[in-house]
């Protein structure tokens, strides 16, 4: 809902990445790092919090190769393009 609120819920949160999903496709979507002045949820709390949203993906039925493109191989795929 693009609301910043710390109550948001690990289904929202799942449904958002679903929804960039289908508008990106599945190299267009990469958790960010930001957890310094950004709002976080609650669920999640600070990076270490990240493996419950992992868990989550895999709960919802993502493969283990889309969750570690989401997780961090997109990310990767940027910057060995961008700067080598």
């Amino acid at each position: 809902n693009g609301r910043m609120n710390a109550d948001t819920s690990l289904d929202i949160m799942l449904r958002h990445i679903e929804s960039l999903l289908q508008a990106l496709g599945e190299d267009g979507v990469g958790l960010g790092s930001d957890f310094d002045g950004a709002t976080i949820p609650a669920v999640i709390g600070d990076v270490a919090g990240l493996p419950k949203l992992l868990d989550a993906l895999a709960a919802r039925g993502f493969g283990r190769a889309l969750i570690e493109k989401i997780a961090y191989r997109n990310w990767l795929r940027v910057l060995e393009r961008t700067i080598g």
